[in-house]
């Protein structure tokens, strides 16, 4: 339980206690004291005094009183300031906090909660390497899911693969039309990237036959429709789903080179999933669902034989659930989808992990799984997150100005080697350390810099800025990580140890203290409000306040044994909580730096 749990049922059972009168924790706030004020934490009285008629003071004073009177070991001090009631916390307490917890490496996880939750990210469509937009998006869904882990819920990962549709078919003609028999293997290309050049290739000759329609007197908006690469990616779509075979084998041969990209960026950027799920399974089933709906009146038929649903009633508008030549659109497979999940894990939360653009689409597809009765309506929750830009404005993939996710993650391994450099500080590292040392830099600088924003802010990317020894950045609190390893190996914490007087508290040691106990408590908002910012922030502001301690204080060279020992533990806390803290986000906490 954490100390701020503590002090609100201590103060609930102080206010019986003295006024024979009940509340809950609804009914007042615990804050953190001021800086410019004494003590720790504080009680706001003002939604307290109209129904126990006290002044601010009476009512403060009073239940300071009873607060030291009973409970000697948790409050040392009290004041009472306009209506705020102040409490120091003993130093007894944060020691015991610390002595019980330093050796704990899993410090802050729940124990299991029995509730499931499934979470769905990456979800790439099989047309394109994944870009940095894809990163943001495995980052927070990866993230998320083992904060929600550690928090008790047992979770499932999963992953949609998008492997069906137009702009699959897109890929599919350019190779038919251009490639002339070429394939990964023969051009040393990596898979995804290859595939996802004939997708930029289709865009530019889309482009050109456009310009050459409208010379010729056609609207723009009619060009873009009579195109014949276009009408060549239409006529293969309806050949997909009546699965013509030559069709079939070049979509599976297409598919596997780009899986087989994937698979190496996945493991390479830490991104596992626990199940994969292909479109080309689960549109079926939403066509099936499309067609109950339609018996039922949820959905109707419009005259060009094309399948709707009239949502206007419920704010929103018209949503085509099925194209008037029979193919499926995202929406279709996604409710296919949804009852798939529920069926295979009976979650109570579903999170689709997926950028604020198609913000409109889920309150769609949550609504229609609603009207169709689906079990798995109720827990559909979309993550919502904005869009990664670069400094030159927002990436397009049809124009080919997307960065591949390959490729920034090479330029940061490239930026922590030239800044680790700079420092000079590795003289002593081999060749396989340093690789094994900038791999872990960058990746890490990369992860933290995206996870640093709330999901539901978009960001600004600039590699440089992403790699600070001394800034809001992984690496800095990595360097503090390896720090408190570099005291611990040449000494560390004696866990028999019993300090031989009463041990005070110095500023600093106490500020240290009451950040780690937190850390549970931390984990426990980032979970609720699906935003690991929370934990990196956190991890940011230990380390800093990690790093003035150090500074400030002699560890083994302590003024006596006491606290000596006392430091260490607080070392040896630090280290397992940075530690843990950077592995719920997916970044590595390096032993020397």
């Amino acid at each position: 339980m954490s100390v701020t749990s503590i002090i609100q049922s201590a103060v609930i059972k102080g206010l019986e206690q003295l006024f024979q009168k009940t509340f809950t924790s609804k009914d007042f706030q615990i804050n953190e004291t001021k800086p410019e004020f004494e003590g720790d934490y504080t009680v706001v009285l003002f939604t307290l005094l109209k129904p126990l008629k006290q002044s601010p003071d009476q009512l403060g004073n009073t239940l300071g009183n009873y607060l030291l009177d009973q409970q000697p070991g948790l409050f040392s001090a009290y004041n009472v300031i306009k209506g705020f009631l102040n409490l120091t916390i003993s130093d007894q307490y944060w020691t015991d906090i610390l002595d019980q917890n330093f050796e704990n490496n899993i410090y802050g996880k729940k124990e299991s909660n029995g509730k499931r939750i499934v979470v769905e990210y990456s979800s790439p469509n099989t047309n394109k390497p994944l870009h940095l937009g894809h990163l943001r998006n495995n980052f927070l869904g990866w993230s998320i899911a083992e904060i929600l882990r550690a928090e008790g819920y047992k979770v499932i990962k999963t992953c949609i693969s998008n492997d069906r549709g137009i702009h699959i078919c897109k890929s599919m003609v350019a190779w038919q039309q251009f490639a002339n028999g070429a394939t990964p293997e023969s051009t040393g290309i990596k898979g995804d990237h290859f595939v996802g050049d004939y997708y930029v290739m289709f865009g530019e000759v889309h482009k050109k036959e456009i310009i050459s329609l409208t010379e010729k007197g056609m609207s723009k908006e009619e060009a873009e429709k009579e195109a014949p690469i276009m009408k060549a990616a239409q006529q293969m779509l309806i050949d997909w789903e009546a699965g013509k075979p030559e069709v079939m084998d070049l979509w599976k041969t297409m598919n596997s080179w780009v899986y087989s990209g994937f698979d190496t960026t996945y493991k390479r950027i830490g991104s596992d999933f626990d199940k994969l799920y292909y479109e080309s399974d689960t549109y079926l089933l939403g066509k099936k669902l499309v067609e109950d709906g339609l018996k039922k009146g949820i959905f109707f038929t419009k005259p060009d034989s094309s399948v709707w649903i009239d949502l206007t009633a419920d704010g929103l508008d018209e949503k085509i659930v099925q194209r008037k030549d029979g193919t499926a659109v995202y929406i279709t497979q996604d409710i296919g989808l949804a009852v798939n999940k529920y069926d295979e894990f009976k979650y109570d939360q579903s999170i689709y992990v997926v950028g604020d653009e198609q913000n409109y689409h889920f309150k769609v597809l949550k609504l229609i799984c609603k009207k169709l009765g689906l079990p798995s309506s109720d827990g559909i929750y979309h993550l919502s997150y904005g869009m990664v830009e670069l400094p030159t404005g927002r990436m397009k993939t049809r124009e080919g100005t997307v960065v591949d996710a390959d490729d920034i993650m090479d330029e940061m391994i490239n930026v922590a080697a030239a800044k680790t450099a700079e420092l000079g500080k590795v003289k002593d590292f081999t060749d396989l350390e340093l690789k094994e040392l900038y791999d872990i830099i960058g990746l890490g600088a990369l992860k933290f810099f995206i996870l640093r924003v709330d999901p539901k802010k978009r960001m600004v990317f600039n590699p440089e800025e992403s790699i600070d020894f001394h800034g809001f950045t992984a690496s800095f609190v990595q360097f503090s990580h390896a720090r408190a390893k570099a005291i611990l190996r040449n000494e560390d914490a004696d866990s028999s140890y019993i300090y031989k007087a009463t041990t005070s508290l110095l500023p600093l040691e106490k500020a240290l203290l009451i950040m780690l106990e937190r850390y549970p408590l931390i984990i426990t908002l980032a979970a609720t409000d699906h935003n690991p910012s929370l934990l990196v922030t956190y991890g940011y502001e230990l380390a800093k306040t990690f790093n003035s301690f150090v500074t400030e204080h002699r560890v083994l060279k302590a003024e006596s044994e006491d606290k000596k020992q006392l430091r260490l533990r607080i070392c040896r806390m630090t280290a397992n909580v940075l530690a843990s803290g950077l592995a719920l986000l997916g970044i590595k906490a390096p032993e020397r730096m």
